[in-house]
This record gives structure tokens, C-alpha cells and sequence, in this order.
């Protein structure tokens, strides 16, 4: 195929053989080639000089340009002055830079970070001895079944004919274009490996992308925002397991609405750094947890249909903006943790699947590619590109974002080759099983990156089943997360405490038997966003009774929460009894705290969290079962439970009972270690919680009957359907 209809057809796969500089007659002569769509004549401008050196010859009446020049006439670099019609302008010629854009891929396998410093869109300086540096952006892309790929975007009218990129030995494509900048605009095209016009991608590795329709990556200088978080990031390490930790989980796009007068979808990061933080601080969590921030293009996946993983979605915002909201939590002593999605990606047009006309993101066989939960794209773990690109993922929202973790979503689907398949419909491993042994050895990888670069950072599996050692290390045949959400106490609990109270004594083994594996994996006991949408109503709603009941039962049973070993989490809507279950089409029904029930159980979770925070009884030993004592776990008739929690020098010790019935109980009896004096630290029947202030004692003294296997006891009257947190003070 002529030179001319290759460029103009957008086949050209190497162009630094053609254009820019080559050299004949033993060195001597110096030729430029330019292919220039609708340029009708040509000048070589010397940079150094701004003087022009000489004209190129149009060939054929086609766009390519080129002359002949003594080598001694040679620039540094030069431009190109061009002459269409009435109009005039000048452009570096990107062909001259054959060295710098073969710079990514010299480091590019080096180290998982190495994918988001040196693919993508990166913004550089060339030094090519001018008195000044010449600004430009490195584009490199992965693509290695393609026959040709060309960028694309506002600079050159998202003609493909334009900027022919050229392929390299390790398959990935690259280009260096001068005066490209930040706030640019642009996509890849592609051309499989027969030539055929595949759609327009997105760069895998873009920083920001605009919304439906174009889906276009932005170019992004990851270098311009000045982070003030110092103190967050200095901080020494702690060890995460005797930390407080109570999550806020919640979905940007309707945790609150803005005004109609604002005329806005949604609120900004920088809005929510004002308005959330304040919140967060007010309420006492710890933590907040988003659902994905990594670009979507569907609204009703939440995020969890992810196509730029290295983009924050800028439904909210800009880059910089997530940034500094991340920076003011951090300044406010909030940690941030996001939901991250390396389990499967939609097949939408411009993203990853059959990127290059084959299968270089996902498994070919539908039996491993092909989710059928999510009608999503399954990531080839066992392809060391994949597993590169995913770890550095994780990395990169540590890095650049100051993200202090990641759970880690649908890990289960990850791990088990037949997860959600019927017989046939999958393809075991190599010993016969249906473990993933790539998908495992994947998430060893990134947990040991993370934890290695990042020991202040963390990661949570949302994993479902009983595969041992989840939140065990590497090194111990684990899979290395920090920790797990425990699955198993959220569907017993709320299993427990959708049951009317005349029927609870049947189902006791079932608000007990978490604490039979209680200390396997480091939990993390989650009430999400998945407990209250698709029809499993609010976390009121699934409480039995009438009003008050309802409301006592959620105040009882988020009690039990605080009391029982692990960390916390909650969505959010569940802090207020929220009564409609969660709509990501609208906002939290804040409106109902102008009642008194719902003041009343956003109150409880308020004083919840200071007291979770204030002792550390309540979580220094949350994942060590010498912080954890059964006073009596076999009251069935009464449906009452009483433990002990202990701190690390068991020093501190706080009782916690819970009433599961509406009948309150005088003169109950509880086992204690120690004579003294008891103080009472919180009620959820208190009259400020919309409770019944039923009559009970604010101190207590141990007295010598012994009671529940213990030397002591102390009396009180058991409020209805209620807990209690009681202090030993000595």
C-alpha cells in the first residue's frame, strides 16, 4: 500500500519510519516528512532560531510533505509553518521524537506503578537543548492485537488520520504531540488486526473523563494540586486492629440532594467537603467509605460497573477537587476509604472490552470471561499485563489520591471459578477444583504492594463465603486483606431481628453463633448499601412491631452492634431509622429528623460512636478473643444476651446486655468479676433516644452473690427491647 493511502486511511502502524527526520546518502542528507491533512504549504522553523530552514515539496497532490536538507542545516527541533487557504498556523512536528515516546515503554514492566507514570496521557517537558523545555504529553496506550491506533481528539477534530501512533516490540503504542495540554480532550482509534474500524476508546489509564455521550478521556497534570494533609500522612503507624473504627458508608451521588435552585444534579466534592465533613465530625465516625469513585458510565450501577479505573468520577467534579475534599477529611481526622472493583468491567463501547479487536482485558472463554450476575467482563487474572494493571490501580488511589483504603468489592466471584454457574458452565483448574488460583495469587499480589508501600493504608474483603484465612498474611498462605466484612453475623443478626419477639427464643443460636468464629478473620460487622435496596426495605422497616417497637427494636439491635467484636459500618439512612429503603435516585429523607423518633435514633448512633471511640474496651481487643467474655449466652426464654469487653490491659471492663423482648425485666441479675461501683454510660431506652425512660439506674454496686459463673453481681431494672452499656469503675 502506498505511504499516502495508508496515512490517509489510518493503516499506518510504524510512523517513525516514514515521518520526521531520516537520513541518506551516508548521512549526509537530511530529510523531514510530514503528513499534514488539508495543509497546502509546508515550512521547516528552526526553534532555535525561529528561522525558517526551508520548504517541503507536496507529493501527489496528497497531505505528505517532504525536502531534503543539508545535515549540516539540522535544528535541535523544529515546527512546522503552515499555510491553509487564508489561514496560518504553526505545529511542532511530533515525529521528530521518536526517543521520548519509546520512554514509556522502557520502564513500563518495571514496577506496577510504572502504569499510571508512564502510560496514559502524561504531561513532560523535552529538553532537546532549546533555551527552553518544550511542553507536551506523552500518549501511550496497550494494545497489542491492533493494526493500527491513532490519537484523536479537539486538537485535531477527532480526525484518525491525523496522528498516526506507532506500535512498539512490547505492544504498546506511543506518541509524543507538542503543545497538547491539560483540559485536552481525546480518545484512541483503532484499527483490529484486519483493519477494521473498531469504536472509539477511552484511554484505560485516563486521569478524567467527560460524561455521556463522548465518554472522551481529559488530559489531567496529576502535578498542580498542593496537598495540606502533612500531619494525616506523617502520622505514625498504628496498628489498624486496636484502632476504633466506625464506617459511614454512603453513595456521593444521594447522600443529599442540592436545592432545585441550584440548578445541579448532584453536589460537588468541594460541596461535600463541607457539608459531609461537618456531618461525619457531628456523628463521630471514624471513617467514611464511598461506593466506587472510579468513572461509570451508567448511574444505576453505583459505580460498581466501572471503565476508568484511574479516574474519580467527574460527576462531582474535577480530579483536584476530589482531591481536596479527601485533603479536608484527612485535615479533620476522617479517614477515607473507597470501594474498589477489580472483579469484572461492562462491555460499553469505549472501554476495555475487545479493546483492540481481542480479548486483552478479559478471559476469551465465556466460561471464565463472561459474568452472569453482572453481564459484565471478567479481567484475565493469569495475564501479567492485567495483573500489573490492576495492582498499580490499587496503588494509584493510594498514591495520588491519599485514599487510606480499599475494599475490595465481589471478592468471592473472584476467587471461585464456578461462582454463580450450574454445572458445565465453568472450567476448573488445573487440579480439578474450582478455585482461581490466578485470581488468588492477584489479590496476594496487591495486598502485599499495598501494605509494603503503605503501611498506614489498608484493605477490606467483601467476600462471602468461608475461604479460610482471608485477612490472613501472605507469608501465613493468606490472602493478605486487613480485613473482612462479616457476612455471616450481618444475615444472622438481621435474620434474628426480623423475628417478632414472642418467636425469638426459637432463634437464639442465631444472634450467638457469630461468636463461634468471631476471631477466624479480623471482621469488619457491615450494615450496607446491599441490607436496604432491591426490595430488603430499611433497616427500620425490617424490625418487627408497631412504631415504637420497630424504632426500639433498631435502637436494641444497633447496641448489640457497638457491643459485639469487630469494627463498624454503616450506610448511610441507617443513622436516622430511615423508613424507605435506599433510592440512588434521590437523597436520604433527611427531612424526618423534624421528628422525634428519628432525632431520637440518630442521637443513639451519635452516642454510640463517642462511647465506641471514648473506650477502648469496645475495640482494642476486637479481633482477639482475651477482649471478649460470654456473661450469659443461653438466656433463650428472656432473649437476653450480657458480655464483657475488656481492653489490652484489662483494666477496663464494660458489661453490655440486651433486651431482645418488649417486656422489661426488675431486679435482673448480672454476673460480674468485680465488687465496686458500676456506672451506666448508655440506654438505648433513654427518653432522649424516643425511648420509654424506663426506670433504670444511672450507678450500681457490686455485691457478693455469685451470678452467671461469676464471684459478683449487680442489680438492675432491663429495659424493653433495649441495651445497655455499663462501666466498671473500681
Amino acid at each position: 500500500m502506498l505511504l499516502e493511502n495508508m496515512l490517509s486511511q489510518a493503516k499506518c502502524t510504524f510512523p517513525f519510519s516514514h515521518l520526521g527526520v531520516t537520513f541518506q546518502n551516508s548521512n549526509s542528507l537530511l530529510v523531514i516528512t510530514a503528513w499534514l491533512p488539508h495543509a497546502e504549504k509546508v515550512e521547516v522553523i528552526d526553534l532555535s532560531s525561529d528561522d525558517p530552514i526551508g520548504e517541503l515539496t507536496k507529493s501527489n497532490d496528497s497531505y505528505l510533505f517532504s525536502g531534503e536538507f543539508n545535515v549540516l542545516t539540522q535544528p535541535k527541533a523544529y515546527s512546522f509553518k503552515v499555510t491553509n487557504g487564508e489561514t496560518e498556523y504553526q505545529v511542532i512536528d511530533p515525529y521528530q521524537f521518536q526517543e521520548h515516546a519509546y520512554h514509556a515503554v522502557h520502564y513500563v514492566d518495571h514496577s506496577p506503578e510504572n502504569i499510571y507514570q508512564q502510560l496514559g496521557a502524561q504531561l513532560i517537558n523535552l529538553d532537546v537543548g532549546l533555551e527552553s523545555p518544550i511542553q507536551a504529553t506523552r500518549f501511550a496506550v496497550f494494545a497489542p492485537n491492533a493494526s493500527a491506533v491513532s490519537l484523536i481528539g479537539d486538537f485535531n477534530y477527532w480526525d484518525g488520520s491525523c496522528l498516526p501512533m506507532q506500535k512498539t516490540d512490547f505492544g504498546y503504542w506511543v506518541l509524543v504531540v507538542p503543545g497538547i495540554k491539560a483540559g485536552a480532550k481525546y480518545k484512541y482509534q483503532l484499527k483490529d488486526a484486519m483493519g477494521h474500524e473498531l469504536p472509539h476508546k477511552a484511554d484505560p489509564v485516563g486521569f478524567l473523563a467527560e460524561q455521556y455521550p463522548s465518554h472522551a478521556s481529559i488530559v489531567y497534570d496529576h502535578q498542580e494540586y498542593n496537598w495540606n494533609d502533612s500531619k494525616w500522612q506523617r502520622q505514625p503507624h498504628k496498628d489498624k486492629y486496636q484502632q476504633a473504627m466506625s464506617i459511614y458508608e454512603l453513595h456521593l451521588g444521594s447522600w443529599k440532594k442540592p436545592g432545585e435552585e441550584s440548578g445541579k444534579r448532584f453536589l460537588s466534592y468541594r460541596d461535600l467537603a463541607v457539608d459531609l465533613i461537618a456531618y461525619i465530625k457531628d456523628m463521630g465516625y471514624t471513617h467514611i467509605e464511598l461506593l466506587p469513585v472510579s468513572e461509570f458510565p451508567f448511574d444505576g450501577s453505583w459505580g460498581y460497573q466501572p471503565v476508568g479505573l484511574f479516574s474519580p468520577t467527574s460527576r462531582f467534579g474535577g480530579p483536584d477537587d476530589f482531591k481536596y475534599f479527601v485533603d479536608q477529611c484527612h485535615q479533620n481526622e476522617i479517614g477515607v476509604i473507597i470501594d474498589w472493583v477489580p472483579a469484572h468491567f461492562p462491555e460499553d463501547g469505549h472501554g476495555l472490552a475487545r479493546f483492540d479487536g481481542t480479548h486483552i482485558y478479559e478471559y476469551e472463554d465465556p466460561r471464565k470471561g463472561w459474568h452472569p450476575d453482572w453481564n459484565s467482563c471478567i479481567y484475565d487474572f493469569g495475564k501479567d499485563t492485567v495483573r500489573q494493571f490492576l495492582v498499580g490501580n490499587a496503588l494509584f488511589w493510594m498514591d495520588k489520591y491519599h485514599i487510606d483504603g480499599l475494599r475490595v468489592d465481589a471478592v468471592a466471584s473472584m476467587l471461585y471459578l464456578d461462582y454463580s454457574r450450574d454445572k458445565g458452565e465453568w472450567i476448573p483448574n488445573v487440579d480439578g477444583g474450582n478455585h482461581n488460583y490466578e485470581a488468588i495469587s492477584l489479590l496476594q499480589w496487591m495486598n502485599k504492594a499495598v501494605y509494603e508501600k503503605y503501611p498506614n493504608g489498608m484493605t477490606i474483603a467483601e467476600e462471602s463465603t468461608s475461604f479460610s484465612k482471608v485477612s490472613r498474611p501472605v507469608f501465613e498462605g493468606g490472602l493478605g486483606f486487613g480485613f473482612k466484612w462479616n457476612m455471616g453475623w450481618m444475615n444472622d443478626s438481621l435474620h434474628y431481628i426480623a423475628k417478632d419477639p414472642a418467636y425469638r427464643r426459637y432463634h437464639h443460636n442465631e444472634i450467638t453463633f457469630s461468636m463461634v468464629y468471631a476471631f477466624d478473620e479480623s471482621f469488619i460487622l457491615p450494615i450496607s448499601h446491599d441490607e436496604v435496596v432491591h426490595g430488603k426495605g430499611s433497616l427500620l422497616r425490617k424490625m418487627p412491631g408497631d412504631e415504637w417497637q420497630q424504632a426500639a427494636n433498631l435502637r436494641a439491635y444497633a447496641g448489640f452492634m457497638y457491643a459485639h467484636p469487630g469494627k463498624k459500618l454503616n450506610f448511610m439512612g441507617n443513622e436516622i431509622g430511615q423508613a424507605e429503603e435506599w433510592n440512588h435516585d434521590s437523597s436520604v429523607n433527611w427531612h424526618l429528623l423534624e421528628f422525634d423518633k428519628h432525632r431520637g435514633i440518630q442521637s443513639l448512633y451519635r452516642d454510640l460512636n463517642k462511647i465506641y471511640v471514648k473506650y477502648p474496651a469496645l475495640y482494642e481487643l476486637d479481633h482477639d478473643h482475651k477482649g471478649f467474655e460470654w456473661i450469659e449466652h443461653g438466656n433463650a426464654q428472656q432473649s437476653v444476651l450480657s458480655v464483657l469487653r475488656k481492653s489490652n490491659d484489662a483494666k477496663q471492663k464494660i458489661y453490655f446486655v440486651v433486651n431482645f423482648t418488649p417486656v422489661p425485666y426488675d431486679n435482673f441479675k448480672l454476673g460480674v468479676q468485680d465488687l465496686g461501683e458500676y456506672q451506666l454510660l448508655l440506654s438505648s431506652d433513654d427518653e432522649k433516644y424516643w425511648g420509654s425512660a424506663y426506670n433504670t439506674q444511672e450507678t450500681y454496686q457490686g455485691e457478693g452473690d455469685a451470678w452467671n459463673g461469676q464471684p459478683y453481681s449487680i442489680s438492675l431494672s432491663l429495659p424493653p427491647l433495649a441495651s445497655l452499656f455499663i462501666l466498671f469503675k473500681g
